[in-house]
């Protein structure tokens, strides 16, 4: 019997780890290259809501459970990097991201699935803004200081 091919959703979450300080916590992606990113993942078909998919994610991504998340209620549209579009349905070209973040008390070391990340950093907002790869990752940073404490500079 054959068992049909299941393909990725194109809809998934990005959510910011961070301290009150603004210290975003990332994590750099196996297999090579020196891709740092924030917490990142796909809504499943049993995701009840887009929340349940942050929390499952948080939790596989860094075992992190205990925290604030909030949904920005922002969502991005970007093409999906063709070394990534096989998981993907033949005819889905791009994704819908939802941003959350999440605010730990303190720094704290995430427990990693090594299949999917490396390492871990926990940088300033400013310093982990140039340091993540994708565009939409480097913007909910950006906004990290105006929609957690109100103001721009992150003081």
């Amino acid at each position: 019997m054959l068992v049909p091919m299941t393909f990725k959703l194109p809809e998934s979450v990005l959510v910011v780890v961070h301290t009150p300080r603004l210290e975003v916590l990332l994590l750099e992606r196996a297999g090579g290259g020196g891709l740092w990113q924030s917490v990142t993942g796909s809504r499943e078909p049993d995701d009840p809501n887009l929340e349940a998919t942050a929390r499952r994610e948080l939790l596989e991504e860094t075992g992190l459970s205990v925290g604030t998340l909030a949904d920005w209620r922002l969502t991005n549209r970007y093409e999906i990097w063709a070394q990534w579009r096989a998981r993907y349905a033949a005819d889905v070209t791009h994704n819908v991201e939802h941003v959350f973040s999440f605010q730990v008390a303190e720094q704290t070391v995430a427990t990693l699935d090594s299949a999917e990340h490396v390492a871990q950093l926990w940088l300033p907002w400013q310093d982990a803004m140039t340091k993540v790869f994708s565009p939409t990752n480097r913007d909910a940073i950006w906004q990290l200081p105006r929609r957690i404490l109100g103001h721009s500079d992150g003081k």
